[in-house]
């Protein structure tokens, strides 16, 4: 009898590149390609190698000198000789068609950037109509000023440059449209008919928000990755899909909570990330409705990421482009379980870092800068729950009061009355 052997499938592997500039420095690009690893893993690829290059700014030849693209093309070629293949490089920034062609010309291996990555996740996480509809019409965009790269081979052989003297080929030449003319509009068709679908589904949304009632409506945003779902999935008591990946939430989920006598509409939201695309944040116009009609937002930050003040600065940045920064908000600093720091030495007299701030600390420094509009919690580990229910209750009652004066509460809280009277 046949033995049969079972073989693993190996995730593809891949090379990360950026670059240092004056205005991003060696901590700077190093935190980036950090987050670009946790992109690829994402996305199913597995980091072997980094390359950085300091430079005034990106060639806009090969994004990278030339010195540095052929130390890269001497790695693969070592790699591929030691039979470990390496599947793509992953360039920082997003690569112009250009640069593509002369990089793919040069190393021969696929050749992705931060925002084809991006949409590669995207594309892997849409469950609903809509979002995938999102994502499709966002690659579209991606794709509609590279088409040129996909069709070299072909050159022009898909029709001629018309009478006059044109130069297509024997055979070939009169009225037509070139392969990459023909390709352009095509997409641009499908564009026009995804565009039209986003405009039905767009109407759907407003008359289900219309029909929610008389709830104030909260929306939870922040950074990808920092704790958003799993604080719906908490106080919702939903099962909302949770995991620590980049973008593991696409579509806005909305759900009732209710905390004592005040029920409310808290809506989840897609991560920000840094670097994103303009034309990705239009084409998810739908889901950020959600954002822009929240009465109240609840801006969530993973505490534990050493980088989390400049996470708080791209989400200010993203809620500014969207028009919501004077909304009514809340700031919930999550996974205070997972915050690590080090204690300096009495001895040491160099200047404090901020590895050596404590939780204690950083709680009495936010707290001061904005009062009491902020909390510190886990909602893995379930701390302070109870206080982030209760600042919720205050906060949401006193708009709920304003918004509906007439009585909406599900019961009356006689003890509210008679600290009143």
């Amino acid at each position: 009898m046949k033995e049969f052997i079972q073989s693993e499938a190996k995730a593809e592997t891949a090379v990360l590149v950026g670059l240092i500039t004056k205005q991003q420095n060696e901590r700077k690009t190093m935190e980036y390609l950090d987050e670009l690893e946790f992109l690829a893993e994402t996305a199913g690829a597995v980091t072997v190698k980094r390359f950085t290059q300091k430079m005034d700014g990106p060639s806009s030849v090969t994004y990278i000198g030339k010195g540095k693209l052929e130390e890269i093309k001497q790695y693969i070629i070592a790699e591929e000789d030691a039979e470990r293949e390496v599947g793509m490089v992953i360039f920082d920034d997003e690569l112009s068609a250009k640069q593509l062609r002369n990089i793919e010309a040069e190393l021969k291996v696929k050749i992705l950037d931060r925002t084809s990555l991006i949409l590669d996740i995207f594309a892997m996480r849409a469950q609903t109509a809509n979002a995938k509809t999102q994502v499709e019409l966002a690659q579209y965009r991606y794709m509609l000023p590279r088409l040129q790269r996909l069709w070299t081979h072909l050159e022009r052989q898909g029709g001629g440059s018309g009478g006059g003297g044109g130069k297509g080929s024997v055979g070939l030449r009169g009225p037509g449209e070139t392969q990459l003319e023909m390709d352009r509009r095509i997409i641009l068709n499908r564009m026009s008919l995804l565009k039209q679908r986003l405009a039905e589904i767009d109407k759907q949304k407003t008359t289900q928000r219309k029909n929610r009632g008389r709830m104030i409506r909260v929306a939870l945003v922040g950074y990808t990755n920092v704790g958003k779902s799993t604080l719906i999935n908490l106080l919702a008591k939903s099962d909302v899909f949770a995991e620590n990946k980049l973008f593991a939430t696409l579509d806005t989920t909305v759900r009732k909570v209710i905390i004592g006598n005040l029920p409310f509409l808290l809506a989840d939201t897609v991560g920000f990330i840094r670097k994103l695309p303009t034309d990705l944040v239009d084409s998810f116009k739908s889901t950020l409705d959600e954002v822009r009609e929240a009465d109240l937002l609840i801006h969530v930050v993973d505490v534990s990421h050493p980088d989390f003040a400049d996470q708080i600065a791209v989400v200010e940045k993203t809620l500014a482009d969207l028009g919501c920064a004077d909304k009514p908000s809340l700031m919930v600093f999550n996974k205070i379980d997972a915050y690590t720091w080090t204690e300096k030495d009495p001895d040491d007299l160099t200047p404090a870092t901020k590895e050596n701030i404590s939780l204690e600390q950083l709680k009495n420094t936010w707290m001061a800068k904005m009062g009491g509009d902020c909390i510190f919690i886990s909602a893995r580990e379930r701390e302070n729950i109870d206080d982030l229910k209760d600042l919720f209750y205050e906060r949401i009652k006193q708009m709920h009061t304003q918004k509906y004066p007439y009585n909406d509460f599900l019961f009356q809280n006689y003890e509210d009355m008679a600290m009143e009277e």
